[in-house]
């Protein structure tokens, strides 16, 4: 799937690319066609305005009125300088009849005064023995023995006139080819540009889509994680639930021959609830997690006291002290002596928070470290309030922090555990199974929930925890939680 899904990518990256480099290619070509067409049209209209300026005009039998072209002085010097240019001239009488012509054939095509400039197609019989300007594949003057081949050429024509009589028309000629085969040319490069950046580009684009689809197929993993670890976490009360109602119904089964005590029915009862209040609260957990990772969660954060909401939390976590004999402490550090703001001393532990949520948090860090700590050890719960000053001008910050530390000198964390300590479902124990046999004497582990939905709570009010751990000499769980909250 994840194959596939990449592939996909790579392809729609590259074609889109692709498609925006034939745009941009298309753009390219026809703004260099266009140029070279542009400087065609001037150089014949330049070359136009020069044999003007050289036209020998005089009067025919000294009528002042009418005048002709003197052809052999007019064009005496222009042959050769349009020949360099590959350029041809034609004059043409005021009738339209060929009088002079650089080609050694007419083109037979009809005057049309134009000076924008014009592409006209030449069709050549068979033997035609007209110049071809400038090819490169025949010489000038050359015999042509194509059958109705063509000549495209590039013509401006001029009407020239003294006053109301028209003396003839001006045709300029240049071959075609100049303007196709620069064409062809980048029309060539332009493909085997993009023939080559739409490989570049598909290489990459496989590249990253790889890249993209790194997190997705982690975050496809951790919920393959979370579903077989979730399915196994449910699986296991219900079979148990399963097994005692079955042992249920067989012994009522058997009451109606035997006399049988109602403690048996009453103990496996018990375990069923037992279990049932476990699949609760697992169910619920989830749920919490669920709505905390979509983000509908709706609380509405109000002033706690941190420091009264531990006081309670020790308080009901100390009646579990006494069976373990481990010495759980709480120590509050207290404001500085230079502090002297009656209202800031008042609330210098409290926060805009969610105090149920708070009080599960340190519920779990709590008793996660009073479960993991053997008896005789300690429990260390320390809450101060960290004031931000600025290293530049010395002034407090606005958003101060309250952090807890939840120290143990229990079995600690191996080093190598510590990364996926706040995943779902996730405990050191390699088994990471409840134990079986016996329901009635059966103790529940933990789900593997607790640190992920104690992670979850310090996001949910924009604080981190981390946690410090060293084998068979303790664990330090800190908590930092800003006191404001930023919008």
């Amino acid at each position: 799937m994840f194959q596939t899904t990449r592939r996909r990518l790579a392809v729609w990256y590259t074609a889109i690319t692709a498609v925006l480099l034939l745009l941009f290619a298309s753009g390219v070509y026809l703004y260099v066609r266009s140029t070279l067409i542009e400087r065609i049209d001037d150089t014949l209209n330049h070359v136009v305005e020069i044999v003007e300026r050289s036209l020998v005009v005089e009067s025919i039998n000294d009528d002042v009125d009418k005048f002709r072209i003197n052809l052999e002085a007019s064009f005496r010097d222009n042959a050769d300088t349009v020949e360099d240019d590959h350029i041809d001239l034609e004059w043409f009488s005021g009738t339209g009849e060929l009088l002079w012509s650089t080609l050694s054939e007419p083109l037979n095509i009809p005057i049309r005064p134009n000076r924008t400039g014009e592409t006209v197609r030449v069709v050549k019989e068979e033997n035609s023995k007209f110049k071809i300007p400038n090819s490169s594949l025949l010489t000038p003057h050359s015999s042509l023995k194509t059958e109705n081949s063509a000549l495209l050429l590039r013509q401006v024509t001029q009407r020239v006139e003294v006053g109301r009589q028209v003396l003839g028309y001006l045709r300029v000629s240049h071959p075609w080819f100049e303007v196709t085969k620069p064409s062809r040319q980048l029309i060539f490069d332009l493909a085997l540009g993009i023939g080559l950046m739409v490989l570049c580009v598909g290489a990459s684009g496989w590249f990253l889509s790889g890249k993209a689809m790194e997190p997705v197929g982690e975050s496809y993993q951790r919920l393959k994680q979370f579903t077989a670890d979730a399915s196994h976490e449910l699986r296991s009360p219900i079979t148990l639930i399963q097994t005692n109602v079955q042992v249920a119904l067989a012994d009522l089964d058997l009451a109606e021959t035997e006399a049988t005590t109602s403690m048996q029915y009453r103990q496996q009862l018990k375990v069923v609830e037992r279990l049932t209040q476990r699949l609760g609260k697992l169910v619920n957990d989830l749920l919490f997690l669920a709505r905390q990772d979509s983000g509908i969660s709706k609380d509405i954060f109000l002033p706690c006291p941190l420091d009264a909401l531990l006081m309670e939390v020790v308080e009901e976590q100390e009646l579990l002290v006494p069976e373990k004999e481990i010495t759980l402490s709480l120590d509050l550090v207290d404001p500085p002596a230079s502090e002297t703001s009656p209202e800031l001393l008042e609330n210098w532990f409290t926060l805009m928070g969610n105090w149920d949520q708070l009080v599960r948090l340190f519920t779990n860090l709590i008793a996660n470290a009073l479960h993991y700590t053997p008896a005789g050890g300690r429990v260390k719960v320390g809450l101060a309030r960290i004031e931000g000053i600025n290293r530049v001008s010395g002034l407090r910050y606005t958003s101060a922090l309250l952090q807890v530390k939840v120290s143990d000198t229990g079995v600690g964390i191996p080093a190598e555990a510590l990364p996926r300590l706040f995943d779902r479902f996730y405990r050191v124990d390699p088994a990471r199974t409840h134990p079986t046999g016996n329901t009635a004497t059966a103790s529940a582990t933990g789900s593997g929930l607790g640190l992920a939905i104690a992670q979850a709570i310090v996001e949910h009010h924009q604080g981190h925890i981390q946690v410090e751990s060293i084998q068979s000499i303790g664990t330090t769980f800190t908590v930092t939680l800003p006191i404001t909250l930023e919008s």
